[in-house]
């Protein structure tokens, strides 16, 4: 897991425009897409990620369900990000198996990264480093987190938080494999470029 990891949100992605705005991530570069959604119905919420998982594995992206561990197992998805009031991190990895990708959010502890590691996390998300539209109550992280985390942990570190091509770049160097992104991407009026710009971050 490396590069552009991008989060969907039904603020910025309408029922009608949610695909063509995934696949223009994609084809902007984003190697990661969570679906994220708190307000549909869960025949809706269903009926959505079976067609981004389609979409993402046609493409060759990644395709993680936010929360829903029961979703994520009925559509086969290629994993499920859980919050830190979400469900067991051991209980969604035995119902999902050893084949499937469990991310976890730590904020801005790697006490509770490392613990999430020992338990079978396939990754590890910290944040918000920056103000965020989408979570702005959310407990900020400082870069000295993402540096004691690359010197801690051996899977793969996710930076989240306000996020976009002018403030990305540092976080990277801090020990960043992915930027999950929301707005950066999905607010933008061209979300290909928004995506393309990101990712050119981890070229440089």
């Amino acid at each position: 897991m490396k590069g552009l990891y991008v989060i969907t949100d039904h603020a910025l992605l309408s029922a009608q425009t949610l695909l063509d705005g995934v696949d223009a991530a994609i084809m902007g570069g984003a190697s990661v897409v969570q679906y994220r959604d708190k307000v549909s119905t869960p025949e809706v919420c269903e009926k959505n990620a079976m067609a981004l998982k389609a979409l993402c594995h046609e493409r060759g992206a990644l395709f993680i369900i936010n929360d829903d561990v029961l979703l994520a197992q009925r559509v086969n998805a290629d994993g499920v990000h859980l919050g830190s009031e979400d469900a067991s991190l051991r209980d969604a990895c035995e119902r999902l198996g050893a084949a499937k990708i469990v991310g976890v959010s730590c904020h801005a502890s790697v006490s509770r990264a490392r613990q999430a590691e020992q338990e079978g996390a396939g990754y590890v998300a910290f944040g918000r480093f920056f103000p965020s539209k989408t979570k702005p109550e959310a407990p900020l992280a400082r870069l000295e987190v993402l540096k004691k985390a690359r010197r801690k942990l051996k899977i793969p570190i996710v930076a989240i938080g306000g996020i976009n091509a002018g403030n990305g770049a540092p976080l990277i160097k801090a020990g960043a494999d992915m930027l999950a992104v929301v707005d950066g991407v999905f607010g933008q009026q061209d979300i290909i470029e928004a995506a393309g710009r990101l990712t050119t971050l981890f070229r440089a």
